[in-house]
């Protein structure tokens, strides 16, 4: 069954219309919410919150078709309110290794780079992180953050040109 087939069930109230659709991204919820959560636990409590939110909030959706990039913003600000809640700033290397290991080749490079993105202000960081860690496009990260696309450029421009700095300037 489609996606907007089974948006149509959810909305009716049909739970496992609703479960079938967040299963079939299971795996994109889980990467977008690791960005921003850092380590296993937190990652699966946001992505139960959306869970929640998306049930009680579902009849709100105006267009089936809207749901995934919907669905990302809820669980954007579901990450969000945890980590303000628990005020969770500190990473561990295990943490560091775990999220990006299949970005990097070598671990060392991995942690060395996230030291240098944790430097960095935290909307500068998040672009950075949705664009070249999730490999999201401009559009759907001005969507997930609720700005514009021009501000989505300026922040990832802006964020590598300050990381590259921080990195040791024009050398690399």
């Amino acid at each position: 069954m489609d996606a907007e087939s089974l948006v149509k069930k959810a909305k009716k109230g049909d739970k496992d219309a609703l479960l079938e659709l967040i299963m079939a991204k299971k795996q994109d919820y889980y990467k977008l919410a690791y960005v921003y959560m850092k380590n296993s636990e937190d990652t699966m409590d946001a992505m139960e919150d959306m869970i929640v939110v998306l049930y009680q909030n579902i009849n709100k959706l105006k267009k089936e078709r809207a749901f995934y990039s919907w669905s990302k913003k809820i669980l954007v600000n579901c990450c969000k309110n945890l980590l303000r809640k628990n005020r969770k700033v500190v990473l561990s290397e295990n943490t560091k290794e775990e999220a990006y290991e299949e970005n990097f080749n070598n671990k060392d490079t991995g942690i060395i780079l996230e030291e240098h993105l944790s430097k960095l202000n935290e909307k500068h960081r998040e672009a950075i992180e949705l664009r070249y860690y999730l490999d999201m496009d401009y559009k759907t990260i001005a969507q997930v953050l609720k700005v514009p696309m021009g501000t989505v450029k300026s922040r990832i421009s802006n964020g590598l040109k300050k990381l590259k700095v921080s990195l040791g300037g024009e050398n690399l």
